[in-house]
């Protein structure tokens, strides 16, 4: 989870100091946003713009999540037991705390099935990344996980800022690199056919 602040007049005059630490300054432009060769719901491919903001330059932590907790008593949609109401027919050993967690498979396996590497596994969650007999003691700067939009929302309001939109996010992610599948990879690594 990281999080932003908008400064739209900023985006000719130059920005304003940054509004906390750990945050750097994205200029505002226009990139080309999604793609024609992945997931349907990332085409088609299209021009966006978007005014200059700040972001935080790293994930938020279990440290700054944790000050959060401590200081508001947020507790997080994978915290609480699902009501039975907004799942019909959900088997009844689900209606229990717990998120998704990932597990290595022992060989391959079919990749069109997340069931295959992702595992709902009770008492998972923010404090408990790999399930009720795991802990984040000696991991407090590790990003948090288990965090739901919501959560990730009450944090950033807490924060004095504001969760960036999917433009914002895709426009940090590729860096300035207009049209690369891949931050990393400035050319691309498709296959010829």
């Amino acid at each position: 989870m990281t999080i932003s602040v908008t400064e739209a007049a900023a985006n000719t005059a130059g920005p304003q100091p940054a509004p906390g630490p750990r945050m750097s300054w994205i200029p505002g432009g226009t990139f080309l946003m999604g793609s024609d060769h992945h997931y349907p719901e990332e085409a088609p491919a299209h021009r966006v713009s978007v005014d200059g903001f700040w972001m935080d330059s790293a994930p938020v932590t279990n440290a700054q999540f944790r000050t959060f907790v401590a200081e508001t008593a947020h507790v997080t949609f994978a915290e609480i037991a699902p009501d039975p109401a907004q799942y019909p027919g959900v088997k009844p050993e689900f209606l229990y705390p717990g998120s998704l967690v990932f597990v290595k498979p022992k060989g391959p396996v079919d990749m069109r099935d997340i069931r295959n590497w992702w595992k709902f596994m009770l008492g998972a969650d923010w404090r408990h990344p790999r399930g009720p007999n795991s802990t984040i003691h000696d991991r407090d700067d590790h990003p948090v996980v288990h965090i739901a939009f919501a959560d990730a929302e009450a944090y950033a309001r807490w924060a004095g800022k504001e969760l960036p939109t999917e433009a914002e996010w895709e426009m940090a992610a590729r860096g300035g690199l207009e049209g690369a599948e891949f931050a990393w990879a400035p050319t691309s690594c498709r296959t010829a056919g």
